[in-house]
């Protein structure tokens, strides 16, 4: 544990990549190989589930302290984050331990989830009595499912692969499926990991490492001849791979998550797929009939679900959207130019044309802007591109070829900043998260939106839903798209213009607009608007534009009625 929380502190504390890489392979040339597994899972993105509820790990810290929760709450948004807390205000260790990683999280971490309230505090004030400050951040991050550090996947790879003489690629290939949870982290998985390349390593219903898109910015006669380019729509699913082998069939999101059961039509389908069969593309809710996928807000309903009862199936029928072939008849074809791929994949799905992502087909970039502005009313984003002679290669990469995403602009409405919360990490001395508002109404002039700020700046209550009268209605939270810059001016403003504390977050007298940007909108009964957007972000700050002009409800019912 105190190994891999000094190699957390290496990783944090440097930007240079060379650093993190070699931090890496001198932690995995000293580490026991459980030890060096269990690194692996959490630095390759694995969160075990929530061990601690956060109030008992606050509680029992305060406890341990001796501070009042006030005090604890102060401390936490000074620092912005619990973990940090936590190891600063907590009484030095009475003796140190030397116990591995791997024996922290199976023996003491994961055994917390299920236990009585007391039993899990006695045993978390035991735990942080034998580490020290950097030892009690990282195990606290680990309790409570918050583990994240500043090392991309890649490197992980790179560093594997140098200290073991392996060919990145192969490592990444053995990786893939390495932070699902029905497969744990141990030292027999690890020699595997890292083993020769002409060891035996069975595929079974392992994926393939997914080929990322770059989002394409400039002007797409910048990519060259149109000729040169495939291009495809871009869906707005979940990305997922169909593995077919030894007469079975697995599902993984490309989040390397096992859901097969999740969609047993799509697994009903796949198994008449040919043996030695692997298929990347979308799922998508799309109901028999219908000329284009349902709203995501329809999947977003199977996403969770671990058992689907007939009533669900019926409702939101998920569809397999196939558009590239990474393995035929057992062997891997990702070598392949995506030309060659793309007939392969055209003629394994001749007679299901249904599961086949189409092909557009256009002589010049005029012809395939213009198929890309009926995006958003056929039901998806905008448009791949894909080079003819790419490679299929691993994660967002340009070594084998290009994919890019060419998406249709985002939808954007202009809001009233309403409530406020500090941000973490660097922004924990900042507001920088918001709550927005629309108008529940157009008003009638300057005057009336005026009154109800005024209104609001005078703390009464809010008029009933039903009443017609002019409010602000809470639609989205955002936290980026702002420069550190105006960050910084916003938060001045909102510290002049608080209006109550609730905790972290402080509502505001509305005096500031922005133009904030989505990926979609969709009618949502679980919301206090009735609404609810896709991906917000902020655009920029209208200082243009008075409050009586923001947008108000109507707007976003519109949009959302167009399938945005």
């Amino acid at each position: 544990m105190r190994d891999f929380a000094a190699l957390y502190q290496a990783l944090d504390a440097s930007t240079a990549t060379g650093d993190k890489v070699a931090a890496l392979k001198r932690y995995f040339a000293a580490a026991q190989p459980a030890d060096a597994a269990w690194a692996v899972y959490f630095l390759a993105g694995g969160k075990p589930r929530q061990a601690v509820p956060t109030a008992l790990l606050r509680a029992t810290a305060c406890r341990l302290a001796g501070i009042a929760d006030w005090l604890f709450d102060e401390c936490y948004q000074a620092v912005g984050d619990l973990a940090e807390t936590i190891a600063h205000v907590l009484p030095p260790p009475a003796r140190a331990g030397d116990a591995g990683l791997a024996e922290w999280v199976e023996q003491r971490v994961l055994p917390l989830r299920g236990l009585r309230p007391a039993e899990q505090g006695e045993r978390l004030a035991a735990a942080w009595d034998e580490l020290d400050t950097a030892g009690r951040f990282l195990l606290v991050k680990l309790i409570g499912g918050g583990f994240r550090v500043g090392v991309s996947r890649l490197l992980v790879q790179r560093a594997l692969a140098e200290q073991w003489g392996l060919d990145p690629k192969l490592v990444a290939q053995r990786l893939v499926g390495w932070t699902d949870a029905r497969a744990t982290p141990g030292a027999e998985r690890f020699a595997a990991l890292v083993a020769p390349p002409d060891a035996a390593t069975p595929l079974s219903g392992q994926p393939y490492p997914f080929f990322l898109a770059h989002a394409l910015q400039a002007a797409p006669e910048s990519l060259g001849d149109a000729g040169d380019w495939l291009a495809e729509w871009k869906y707005d699913g979940i990305r997922a791979q169909v593995v077919r082998r030894a007469g079975q069939v697995w599902l993984w999101s490309r989040g390397e998550e096992l859901f097969t059961e999740r969609f047993p039509e799509v697994a009903a389908w796949a198994a008449t797929l040919p043996e030695g069969c692997v298929l990347d593309g979308e799922l998508l809710a799309w109901r028999e009939g219908e000329p284009q996928p349902a709203p995501f807000a329809l999947l977003q309903q199977r996403i969770t679900r671990k058992t689907v009862s007939k009533r669900v199936l019926a409702e939101a029928p998920v569809r397999f959207v196939a558009y590239d072939l990474l393995e035929q008849d057992g062997s891997d074809r990702r070598g392949e130019p995506q030309q060659q791929r793309r007939e392969r994949l055209e003629a394994l799905l001749a007679t299901q044309p249904a599961h086949l992502s189409p092909r557009l087909e256009a002589a010049d970039w005029p012809t395939l802007a213009a198929l890309r502005a009926t995006a958003r009313a056929r039901g998806v984003e905008g448009l791949m591109l894909k080079q003819r002679d790419a490679r299929y290669g691993s994660g967002r990469t340009k070594a084998e070829g290009t994919w890019w995403k060419w998406k249709v602009d985002p939808l954007s409405v202009d809001a009233v900043l309403v409530y406020a919360q500090a941000g973490h990490g660097r922004r924990a001395s900042l507001y920088t998260d918001y709550t927005f508002a629309v108008w529940s109404r157009p008003p009638r002039d300057a005057a009336e939106a005026q009154a109800v700020v005024d209104a609001i700046a005078r703390r009464e209550p809010v008029p009933a839903t039903d009443s017609g009268a002019l409010r602000l209605l809470p639609f989205a939270k955002a936290y980026s798209g702002l420069s550190d810059e105006e960050f910084a001016a916003v938060d001045r403003e909102i510290r002049a213009h608080t209006l109550e504390k609730f905790g972290p977050v402080r509502s505001v007298k509305p005096t500031l607009v922005f133009e904030i940007g989505f990926e979609g909108i969709a009618a949502s009964p679980r919301h206090k608007s009735g609404i609810a957007v896709r991906f917000p972000r902020m655009l920029r700050i209208r200082r243009d534009k008075p409050l009586h002009e923001a947008d108000a409800l109507p707007a976003l019912q519109a949009l959302a009625r167009g399938g945005g």
